[in-house]
């Protein structure tokens, strides 16, 4: 069952805090996506514990501090208590494995109380922290974190550079593919992390040699988050796999290439990918997405899903319309004053597999999936070579340097290279949502 659209959709709703009617805005009144944050200097409003994060949902370029809502009996007693759950959790996992109705009757109490004309306007003002003084967490405890495959066009143009008359092996279009990723180095927005360590072997050495990594790499994908979870052994149906997601997320799955040249076989990628990954910090609810579904379609001529695999709901409205865009900073560019500049843009909406067939494989052999587990989406990439979503398509396995604005040039991002990922949901009579930045930068290696 995916979400329908209802009040909180209405596209002439406007809200009492200015910043929200803003059109550039990714967080108006009609998306109210869920996070964890504290004040910057460690300091939180509404009785929460110093330093503490807690529950908050974005609004223009504020935030609703839910736990000083709570405090002043702005939200009714069976959400004031989830919300209590949430801040005594640190995480939003216990209120999303309660399912859909809570999620959204939490929408409702916040679309009514911060419409413009709503009352308790004074009340519910001394709840905003501006997102500028605010640190963030992750939205949740992620206790697994599982990358899948679906972008067909980066899986097409990577295996063409190995095997050009076969680039997608044979169960590439019949299974969503996928590998256990590590969870402990997720991180949010504004994410630091050196440059990675690890065994290579370059084609003409006759022995790996242990260093920083020379080929690292972003990935621009979607993540998505587990709601409601399985008892072991009880695989998800994919008709009823919608309610068991909480929402979506930007990620970039940071790629050390030369060090998953040499490790990835047999096995797949481990310290390739493992050092870090970065997240937006802002979980994008069904809710808010319910205007920008899109049919989930084949290509003619490709295998039909396996029938586990399909299902009405899911040729529906199984994928989501959204465009996606990278862009980086340079040290030289930021010296400069200069901005972000767009490398790609794509759209999720030609992901080869949905999130409901992801979840429904994934329990499919009575794997039990639990509240907050992190779904990535695997590399989106445009069907424009041009438009690949990492480095390693942009510049071509690294034999065609791209060029940037100010005459730098690149193959691999180098130290100090800032990478921002964004999502935009657009479609004529909705409010446009967005998902805020997913930044990271990459610093030196550590000796």
């Amino acid at each position: 069952m995916t979400a329908t659209l209802d009040r909180t959709h209405d596209a002439a709703l406007r809200s009492w805090v200015a910043s929200a009617n803003d059109d550039a805005t990714d967080f108006p009144l009609q998306n109210l996506p869920l996070g964890m944050f504290r004040r910057a200097g460690g300091r939180s409003d509404g009785g929460a514990d110093a330093g503490a994060f807690g529950p908050g949902v974005a609004l223009g370029d504020q935030i609703v501090d839910l736990r000083a809502a709570t405090d002043a009996g702005l939200l009714p007693a069976a959400l004031a208590d989830a919300v209590a759950e949430v801040a005594a959790h640190g995480g939003w996992n216990p209120f999303l494995a309660r399912g859909r109705a809570l999620r959204q009757a939490l929408r409702e109490a916040l679309s009514d109380a911060l419409r413009e004309g709503a009352p308790r306007r004074a009340d519910w003002q001394a709840t905003l922290v501006p997102q500028a003084d605010a640190a963030q967490a992750l939205p949740c405890k992620v206790g697994d974190y599982t990358d899948f495959y679906a972008g067909i066009h980066h899986a097409t143009t990577i295996g063409g550079f190995f095997r050009p008359d076969n680039p997608l092996l044979p169960n590439y279009k019949w299974v969503p593919i996928g590998y256990h990723g590590r969870a402990s180095s997720l991180g949010p927005s504004g994410q630091r992390f050196p440059r990675p360590n690890g065994q290579t072997r370059g084609p003409q050495d006759e022995a790996p040699a242990f260093g920083p990594c020379k080929r690292l790499d972003y990935e621009l994908e979607v993540g998505a988050f587990v709601a409601t979870g399985n008892p072991q052994g009880r695989p998800v149906p994919v008709a009823e796999a919608e309610d068991h997601l909480a929402g979506l997320v930007l990620l970039n799955d940071w790629s050390a290439r030369d060090i998953q040249a040499w490790e990835y076989q047999p096995l797949g990628p481990f310290l390739s990918k493992s050092f870090a990954s970065t997240l937006s910090p802002w979980l994008v609810t069904p809710e808010a997405l319910a205007p920008f579904r899109a049919p989930w379609t084949r290509a003619e001529g490709d295998p039909q899903p396996l029938p586990y695999l399909d299902g009405a709901a899911n040729r529906a409205g199984g994928a989501f319309d959204i465009r996606l865009d990278v862009l980086i900073q340079t040290e030289a560019m930021r010296a400069a004053g200069l901005p972000h500049q767009r490398l790609t843009r794509s759209n999720f909406r030609d992901a080869y597999w949905t999130f409901a067939q992801m979840l429904a494989h994934h329990s499919s052999n009575g794997c039990n999936l639990q509240p907050g587990d992190l779904f990535g989406s695997g590399t989106m990439s445009a069907p424009d070579p041009s438009q690949g979503g990492s480095l390693l398509e942009q510049s071509r396995n690294g034999k065609e340097p791209i060029t940037l604005a100010n005459g730098e040039r690149r193959t691999f991002l180098e130290d100090g290279d800032s990478i921002v990922l964004r999502g935009r949901c657009e479609r004529a009579g909705h409010r446009a949502i967005g998902f805020g930045d997913c930044e990271g930068r990459v610093l030196p290696a550590v000796d």
